[in-house]
């Protein structure tokens, strides 16, 4: 069991590495603790909310009691599948905004910029607009991951564009292109009606090329030598092996296994790890801090026309979405639903979006169980970037144990009144004319919630991660000594291991993580190769020109 390069978690970017270094000829081999993606569950856009909570594609992973949620556990999904979390996820596919990587070089992730990684995000993209506008000269057309749009022939799913326009908000054709902020159509991994994963963009086709395959089994360590790393400890069918790795090991396990594993191999803060009994062989503090997410609320309203997906939710209709989509890979099944977009700025003075909204023409909750009010739409709002800071560490020396996520979801004051006026922001939305045919009373939180006390309680009980879990291993100067790896994904002290995933983000993204991380892992794969980065893309995003001044 050798291989030039081990990749720990066929994930998201791990499956783009694999990808590549197959494509250069290198021989490698995925160690990856979940099964196949078979099944109707993963591969239906429409059935989103069923992979998340079944046990056999997920970690089951949650939260530590949350402090300011009043100790509410929150559950952290995380795929335990080929694929990894592009597998189990929502779908939508937003690179963030220009800023957010400019920020990233700012705090030591030199070579970073957006500059440096938007030819990496079109070299992986593969972007159909179907017809609706959008931005080509920013997109690429023929990389492996395919990203399109849905069909948006729902009615609620046009009002809420045209109530952010009413509103005062800008529209926009294309928000992964120049213009982020405003509202408009969503781009989703999804191809013919199916889920295009990870898997399926960048492993299946790695793995008919005879260079790759794949190990079944739980990574226990990394085996290093003499300051090294030499291999991978496996536990498979029983037993446990070492992988070894000829040139280098990469970790690609998610912001959440990737420390965990870290810290297992003797990477970490060296007080903590002693106290499990693990030798030191590097002690990196920054090992499992700097934990970040996406909280958000879902806002519900009741419609008084029978034009939600409500009609379909019950088994009649679900049978016959499914039978649709089964034969034809068309209907509501095709389409993960979230097919408009809006990403706005809080207050004047912030210079780009921090608050995005994903909006769904029915009132339900992502496990599934929908409003008892029958019709409705719902917006999901959350602040973009929370000050708040959590941490992932060891339960156990036991690499069998899960380790202990500690969010701290709320713990700076400015979230509260972040979310406040995300709450304020969509009611104003909502009340648009564009809504009025179909507008009925507030269904969560209701109207009786107004006061900044009656808000935050209702916060308190009912925010939910957008599962956007990052920043745990993050990427900074070699001499940082709370970096853990250095702009080419290199563990600092350590040789031939890297890190590539969300854990080394330096700060989370504006929008959801499954687009910079693929995008990850197609740029560490260059490092990992000694190839010269592609070369830089100098286009400047469109800002609000009034921005210092005006909320919109």
């Amino acid at each position: 069991m050798h291989a030039e390069y081990v990749i720990i978690g066929a994930g998201s970017a791990g499956c783009a590495i694999a990808y590549r270094l197959a494509e250069a000829g290198k021989k490698v081999i995925v160690v990856e603790y979940g099964g196949t993606d078979a099944g109707p569950f993963i591969q239906m856009p429409g059935a989103l909310s069923y992979p998340m909570n079944m046990k056999r594609y997920d970690w089951g992973y949650e939260s530590e009691p949350e402090p300011h949620l009043g100790g509410r556990r929150l559950v952290t999904p995380r795929g335990k599948v080929l694929g990894g979390s592009s597998s189990i996820n929502g779908m939508v596919y937003v690179r963030g905004h220009a800023r957010d990587f400019d920020h990233w070089a700012e705090m030591g992730a030199q070579g970073w910029a957006y500059a440096d990684v938007l030819p990496y995000y079109k070299r992986m993209e593969n972007w159909d607009d179907g017809g609706h506008g959008g931005d080509p000269s920013w997109r690429g057309k023929n990389g492996p991951l395919h990203v399109s749009r849905g069909k948006r022939d729902n009615p609620l799913v046009q009002a809420f564009v045209k109530a952010g326009a009413q509103a005062g908000y800008q529209t926009t054709d294309d928000y992964n292109g120049e213009k982020q902020e405003g509202f408009g159509p969503y781009d989703a991994t999804i191809h013919k009606g199916e889920r295009w994963s990870a898997y399926k963009a960048y492993l299946k086709p790695a793995l008919k090329t005879g260079n790759v395959s794949v190990v079944r089994g739980l990574a226990r360590k990394i085996v290093i030598e003499d300051g090294r790393a030499t291999g991978v400890e496996v536990e498979h069918g029983g037993q446990t092996e070492v992988i070894s790795a000829e040139a280098e090991v990469i970790v690609a396990a998610s912001s959440i296994n990737s420390p965990k594993l870290l810290m297992l191999s003797g990477i970490g803060p060296a007080a903590h790890l002693r106290d499990h009994n693990i030798d030191v062989i590097a002690d990196r503090p920054g090992v499992g801090q700097n934990l970040q997410d996406h909280l958000e609320l879902y806002i519900q309203q009741a419609a008084i026309r029978p034009v939600s997906l409500f009609k379909y939710w019950n088994l009649l209709g679900k049978a016959f979405v499914g039978a649709q989509w089964l034969f034809t890979r068309k209907g509501v099944g095709a389409s993960n639903q979230f097919e408009s977009a809006a990403f706005i700025r809080s207050k004047p003075g912030v210079e780009y979006p921090d608050i995005q909204y994903h909006f769904l023409p029915i009132a339900v909750r992502y496990d599934g169980q929908a409003a008892a009010e029958g019709h409705g739409f719902q917006a999901h709002v959350g602040p973009m970037r929370s000050k708040s800071r959590g941490s992932v560490t060891l339960n156990s020396a036991d690499p069998a144990a899960d380790p202990k996520i500690q969010f701290n979801y709320m713990s700076h004051p400015e979230d509260w009144e972040d979310f406040r006026t995300c709450i304020r922001l969509t009611r104003e939305i909502f009340a648009q004319d564009a809504f009025t045919p179909y507008r009925g009373h507030e269904i969560q939180p209701g109207e009786h919630v107004q006061s900044d006390e009656e808000l935050n309680a209702f916060i308190r009980d009912h925010a939910e991660s957008a599962y956007h879990p990052c920043g745990t291993c993050r990427m900074g100067k070699a001499d940082d000594p709370n970096a853990v790896v250095d702009p080419e994904c290199r563990v600092i002290g350590i040789d031939a291991l890297r890190v590539a995933d969300s854990s080394i983000f330096p700060r989370i993204t504006n929008g959801n993580l499954n687009a910079p991380s693929i995008m990850t892992g197609e740029k560490a794969s260059d490092h990992i190769l000694g190839k010269a980065p592609l070369p830089r893309e100098n286009v400047g995003p469109w800002i609000a020109p009034d921005w210092r001044k005006t909320q919109r």
